[in-house]
């Protein structure tokens, strides 16, 4: 049993062991942002199985996903669950890794590259830098409901560059919370619509202004929200990157 990050979804960023193990794979259980090359890889008798979570049923879903796996290991097949990003990035492998290792299942985690670094880097934003950011957080952003506590907001507000994962829907509470912790509403801020896909977008606004802004472009998850001095750099690396690619072009 293999639990595989997939990376942000384009099948140039996938790692070599993980193509490896897709072509030897007997059966594949992916979730969604799976690239349909990505699971080209697997080989024509290989079993497909789609398990993409639920918006509302994550709990159930999630215990069957877990069942699933142990069921496959135990009929003896060479099993690899397909992750996006990083199995471990919130991306619940570790509830999964759990369960198989309650189970007697053996199992290895490759790692894949996770969306809070690869979103920002799509977006010509580094999340660290000399000269403006020598720490960063990955927060989700599940965690901004009304009543939870596990995000210390008072904390993270002081940190120098935080990226949200799964933050659409609360984007404006998390502003929200994050300037009533102290950090200045003019703190720049970028969200990033699927990052490496065809549909990629980025918008681009002030803390304070982000969610209006992301609102008004109708930006959909997944997209990865970064907060920071950094996301200024993204103008300077997209001229950049703009003239390079006429240099190219011009041969």
């Amino acid at each position: 049993m293999y639990l595989v990050g997939a990376g942000p979804g384009h099948p140039g960023l996938l790692t070599l062991k993980a193509a490896e193990l897709l072509k030897a794979a007997d059966a594949v259980v992916y979730d969604r942002l799976i690239h349909e090359a990505v699971l080209g890889l697997s080989k024509p008798s290989a079993e497909r199985i789609y398990m993409g979570q639920q918006v509302g049923h994550h709990a159930s879903r999630q215990m069957e996903i877990n069942e699933l796996l142990v069921r496959k290991a135990q009929e003896g097949k060479l099993v690899v669950r397909l992750k996006g990003g990083d199995p471990f990035l919130f991306g619940r492998g570790g509830e999964e890794a759990e369960y198989l290792a309650e189970h007697g299942i053996p199992f290895d985690v490759i790692p894949g590259v996770c969306s809070a670094l690869s979103a920002p880097l799509a977006a010509g934003i580094p999340v660290t830098h000399r000269d403006m950011a020598s720490s960063v957080a990955f927060i989700t952003g599940h965690e901004a409901q009304e009543h939870d506590t596990r995000v210390d907001w008072a904390a993270i507000s002081r940190i120098d560059t935080l990226v949200f994962l799964m933050c659409v829907h609360n984007l404006a509470r998390i502003a929200a919370n994050l300037i009533a912790h102290g950090r200045p509403p003019e703190t720049p801020a970028a969200l990033i619509q699927m990052a490496f896909w065809p549909e990629e977008r980025v918008v681009t606004a002030t803390l304070a202004t982000i969610a209006e802004a992301a609102e008004r472009e109708q930006i959909k998850p997944p997209a990865t929200l970064v907060v920071g001095d950094v996301v200024r750099i993204r103008e300077k690396l997209r001229a950049a990157e703009r003239d390079l690619a006429l240099d190219s072009a011009d041969g």
